[in-house]
């Protein structure tokens, strides 16, 4: 029988340069590794710099050095544009969004949303599962189906994209198959700020589907965007990746790591570590290990398995 072609794998790590690393990020970036590299893929270095006020190039710039000094060498991407799909820093590729976008408005689901903050706040229904605040579709227009006379007397806030009473089903690999009711879980969703800035959900799309990536492995917080996601990568043509959500890392007092913990960032941590005794650190909190110990990145990769991770939405440590 003749060897079946198959797609490479492609898989990422695309972390906001807004501070250093925290065990959470590293955690994400070592299993993406792992899970790319233990089948012969590539991978690839984002760096998702949407923000222009919280995002520093001195922090990508640790962040590079971080991961080098773990042994995580990238094979496209990073500040060097490395590879055929640059710039791989996202506040270069504004030209590519605003096609996205003007692909969308072509199709008659976008609209203007006028909605101030504290307007969100006060008329969207809180989501029952997570707190998250569903759109109501205060702003729609009538010819998708809302009540919104169009106004001169107030600024665009945003770009809104309409989405349908719609589930949409995925298999995460962890957690498995999913289900995300578009219109009762998420609502109609930004895809540009009134500021001008790109919004997340489709500047990811847009990425992702460019840079060929087929794998994409994040933390259990980003679940159910993968719902508005698939949904853009439909919308817009591109070939839906693979999802996999790991657990959040969290403190001892249950809440999530940000960069705001000092004492779990790379500056501590690799005070008090090796590269080799993190990565067993890493290993045992995957699954990986029976018990935390000093090993090699390509150890780990021999030893990887999707299936040995954890399925629980929150490690503590």
């Amino acid at each position: 029988m003749s060897e079946i072609n198959r797609m490479p794998v492609v898989g990422r790590f695309a972390p906001s340069p807004s501070g250093r690393m925290h065990l959470g990020n590293v955690f994400t970036a070592v299993l993406s590794w792992l899970s790319v590299k233990s089948r012969g893929g590539v991978w690839v270095l984002r760096i998702e710099d949407l923000d222009p006020m919280r995002s520093k190039r001195v922090f990508s710039e640790m962040i590079e050095e971080d991961l080098l000094w773990l042994g995580l060498e990238w094979d496209e991407g990073g500040l060097d544009d490395r590879g055929l799909h640059g710039p791989y820093s996202q506040s270069g590729r504004g030209g590519l969004y605003e096609a996205a976008l003007h692909k969308l408005d072509s199709l008659g689901i976008t609209y203007p949303c006028y909605c101030t903050r504290g307007e969100l706040m006060a008329t969207n229904a809180p989501h029952q599962s997570d707190g998250r605040r569903v759109y109501g579709g205060s702003c729609r227009p009538p010819y998708l189906g809302g009540t919104m006379t169009p106004t001169m007397d107030r600024a665009v806030r945003a770009t809104r994209l309409f989405v349908p009473d719609e589930t949409i089903i995925f298999e995460d690999g962890i957690f498995g198959a999913t289900h995300v009711d578009l219109g009762s879980e998420v609502g109609d969703f930004v895809l540009r700020r009134g500021d001008g800035a790109w919004a997340y959900q489709l500047a990811v799309v847009v990425d992702d589907a460019e840079m060929g990536v087929t794998e994409v492995m994040r933390g259990f917080d980003l679940l159910q965007s993968s719902a508005q996601q698939i949904y853009l990568y439909r919308l817009l043509g591109y070939d839906v990746p693979e999802f996999v959500h790991l657990p959040l890392i969290c403190n001892r007092d249950g809440q999530r790591l940000s960069k705001r913990d000092g004492s779990l960032n790379m500056e501590a941590l690799r005070r008090y570590y090796k590269a080799e005794d993190l990565l067993g650190r890493i290993g045992y909190m995957a699954g990986l290990l029976d018990k935390p110990e000093r090993v090699s990145l390509n150890q780990l990769k021999e030893i990887y398995d999707v299936a040995r991770l954890p399925r629980t939405e929150r490690i503590c440590v």
